[in-house]
């Protein structure tokens, strides 16, 4: 009989926010639900750490064009930059932690120490399943910092303890990194796995000339076939996706470098300028440098 204790606390549109994400040092705790009807269209990208525990029964989680089947009580890291989206099964809405969190490159002067807390971020395949005794362990650290959520606590006091509170939930992640029994459920049909194949190469290559053919070509596909497939797995067509994951990636560097959007446009694969400027917009409903200026002021979120 599992022990109420020992299980993952949660409470519906709870949250707790440290600090706001202009601040070096930023925290996000959210407690909801998302359900099939609001999946969100594309894979998007934060400038922050995530972790996201699924509560509910089951979903599934794409990274970099990879569709990965997760569980309750599994956990999956998101390092900054990375393309994913969650996707949840029809019927009830699926319950979620999500946790966001940003800190200095300096913190008490200590990066190397703070890097290695980040380790599990840059594993392979980022999902984490615990067997039974480590699980617990790990729904202890983030129900001590649930509890501490709902105390009045002068706000510096507050921004100590979760900070505190979070390290050492990361320090036990890294120390237990080691029992991970994840495996990803390989797909059932030959053509998603291929497709979801060249979506993962997309996502490492979209700086190249990627068309049609020459996709076709290195999965030993027709194009044909390619086309009409791409579009049934995924819900776009093949130049719809490059176009997206190239856009997505100038946007991460729009919010994220100083260098000029002629470069960062030639760095993520388009060749002409006018047609980046095109395909932006039509995207993101404003121009690279509006989408730049506004970006200074809100979340480095992906609106798309």
């Amino acid at each position: 009989m599992t022990n109420p204790d020992d299980t993952l606390h949660y409470k519906k549109q709870h949250n707790l926010t440290i600090n706001d994400i202009q601040h070096s040092l930023y925290y996000y705790f959210d407690y909801d639900e998302r359900s099939f009807d609001i999946n969100m269209p594309f894979q998007h990208f934060h400038s922050f750490y995530e972790i996201m525990v699924l509560i509910s029964p089951q979903a599934s989680h794409l990274v970099e064009g990879i569709p990965y089947s997760i569980r309750s009580g599994d956990l999956v890291l998101l390092r900054p930059s990375v393309l994913h989206r969650s996707e949840y099964p029809k019927g009830a809405p699926g319950k979620r932690l999500i946790m966001s969190f940003l800190y200095p490159p300096s913190l008490w002067d200590r990066p190397e120490t703070y890097q290695k807390l980040f380790e599990p971020f840059y594993a392979p395949v980022p999902i984490y399943r615990f067997p039974s005794k480590q699980q617990q362990l790990i729904n202890e650290k983030l129900n001590r910092i649930y509890h501490y959520s709902f105390h009045d606590e002068d706000p510096d006091l507050r921004s100590l303890m979760v900070h505190g509170m979070f390290v050492d939930f990361l320090y036990t992640l890294r120390k237990l990194a080691p029992y991970n029994t994840y495996t990803n459920e390989p797909l059932k049909d030959e053509a998603s796995r291929k497709v979801y194949s060249i979506a993962n190469y997309i996502h490492n290559h979209y700086s190249e000339e990627l068309t049609l053919d020459a996709l076709a070509k290195e999965f030993f596909i027709s194009p044909y076939y390619l086309s009409h497939q791409f579009k049934d797995v995924t819900g776009y067509t093949l130049t719809q996706y490059i176009q997206m994951t190239r856009i997505k990636n100038v946007q991460y560097l729009l919010q994220n470098t100083k260098k000029k959007i002629s470069e960062l446009a030639e760095e993520c694969g388009f060749t002409s300028f006018s047609q980046f400027n095109r395909i932006f917009q039509k995207y993101c409903g404003q121009s690279p440098s509006e989408f730049r200026k506004a970006s200074n002021s809100t979340s480095p979120y992906s609106p798309i």
